[in-house]
């Protein structure tokens, strides 16, 4: 007999529900995991999502399929088949990754010092805006307390919103590299909380957690029970001191409580391939991919096995002294347009404060665009601290980044001296643009990572 949804949570605040079987399956043995799985996990059709009459397991080589979902690729119209045609698959019928893709992710924790077991702690998902998706489907509900530092990626402060959890803001600095934050500040928030949001290296101020950092939050989410959600994106682009640090997930008090997201995006520049993945203690996986199978389940395989591909080759051995140039020739230029950015310790942004040229960040982003044709990130959007910063991302290739800084620096200079001329809306004739080009390649050093 079902047992009734209310009856249910009841059971799961009296650690009771643990000896169903339902709990069991649902778990996978680790019912103790229970009081952290959302609403909607607790009340998704768990017969149905294990059973093969509604998510299709693929058959043995020895089987013939008449139930394939998509047919063979048509070689007379010269098309090329890339992968399995069905959905990837596992023992109890539930889509994860391909073996290759969840072997590439737990090398690359072991090299870190972290131990994961590719066959159940390892799950793909569309990109870490998915991984992000999943968590939050798996364990938050309406009300439950979501602690962010701030300022952080908005994609963390908007899931949380849409969630209806309540968000709590740990004030942060960025100071020669490291994120800091009040340690008092910290663990008030934490109090009553039900997960921890963060990323290191962080997003938008390029702060990266000391290792002193790294052991206080994980003190503190095992003591108080919360779970963390760790957002490793920028991980490979650190500098300086900030190179080695020790891994979060496997330290004492963390090492059950924290799930990380990694995604081939950021590091290897290939957004359109759409492939992240959660790793953590299999029973948070489980929740994931529970909730991931009710919105998004497949991950195209041959998505997979391009970013396993990525995971398992060597980085190109210029990329961190590539990435240092740009991020000191960024910061250099700031600072010469009477900026005061703080140099990032990773990542590739730099958070610029520009309320002393008397616009905010929204304004000062607006004005920029309209005016010179650049981009850059309204700081309002990434936290209560925001708004008088803006975020400059150095992930251009080198000419556009030198172009769109020149252009900021002109944007700037008519801040500080309105009665300079506004940008002309007018084509400049062609010996008029030569002459330009001439004199800014005269008197503009050129970076020293620049090609051209």
């Amino acid at each position: 007999m079902a047992i009734p949804f209310w009856l249910t949570k009841l059971l799961v605040r009296t650690r009771l529900v643990g000896v169903t079987p339902r709990a069991r399956r649902l778990t996978g043995g680790g019912t103790a995991y229970l009081k952290y799985y959302s609403d909607r996990v607790l009340s998704a059709p768990l017969d149905e999502l294990l059973d093969s009459a509604f998510v299709p397991h693929a058959p043995g080589p020895d089987a013939i399929d008449l139930n394939q979902p998509t047919p063979d690729a048509p070689p007379a119209r010269g098309a090329v088949s890339v992968g399995s045609t069905h959905a990837p698959s596992a023992p109890g019928r539930v889509p994860v990754t391909l073996p290759e893709l969840s072997r590439a992710v737990a090398e690359r924790y072991r090299r870190a010092g972290r131990t994961v077991n590719p066959d159940t702690d390892v799950v793909a998902t569309h990109g870490a805006t998915a991984a992000y998706t999943a968590a939050l489907d798996a364990f938050v509900n309406p009300g439950d307390r979501v602690v962010l530092f701030d300022p952080c990626s908005p994609l963390f402060s908007l899931g949380a919103k849409s969630r209806h959890a309540n968000i709590r803001w740990v004030p942060t600095w960025t100071e020669d590299g490291r994120c800091r934050y009040i340690a008092a500040d910290f663990e008030r928030a934490m109090r009553g909380a039900k997960v921890l949001v963060i990323s290191d290296p962080g997003n938008p101020a390029g702060g990266c957690l000391a290792n002193e950092d790294l052991e206080h939050i994980a003190w503190i989410a095992g003591g108080y029970g919360v779970l963390v959600y760790l957002d490793e994106s920028f991980t490979s682009f650190r500098y300086g001191a900030a190179e080695r640090p020790r891994s979060l997930a496997a330290m004492p008090g963390a090492d059950r409580l924290t799930i990380t997201a990694g995604s081939v995006s950021q590091e290897f520049g290939q957004p359109g391939m759409r492939v992240g993945w959660l790793a953590g203690p299999r029973h948070l996986v489980r929740a994931c991919q529970l909730a991931a199978n009710l919105t998004a389940p497949y991950v195209p395989p041959v998505c997979q096995q391009a970013a396993a591909r990525l995971l398992s080759e060597p980085p190109p051995p210029d990329v961190p002294d590539r990435f240092r140039a740009k991020r000191q020739y960024t910061a250099d230029r700031l600072r010469a347009m009477g900026l005061e950015p703080e140099l990032p310790g990773g990542g590739y942004f730099v958070w610029v404060p520009v309320s002393a040229l008397g616009l905010d960040g929204r304004a000062f982003a607006e004005r920029l665009l309209k005016e010179e044709r650049v981009l850059v990130g309204p700081g309002g959007a990434f936290g209560p601290s925001g708004a008088g910063h803006v975020r400059v991302s150095f992930a251009a290739d080198d000419g556009r980044l030198r172009e769109g800084l020149n252009r900021m620096a002109a944007f700037v200079e008519r801040l500080k001296n309105p009665a300079a001329p506004a940008p002309s809306s007018e084509k400049p004739t062609e010996d008029a643009a030569a002459s330009e080009g001439a004199k800014e390649v005269k008197d503009e050093p050129k970076p020293v990572f620049s090609r051209a």
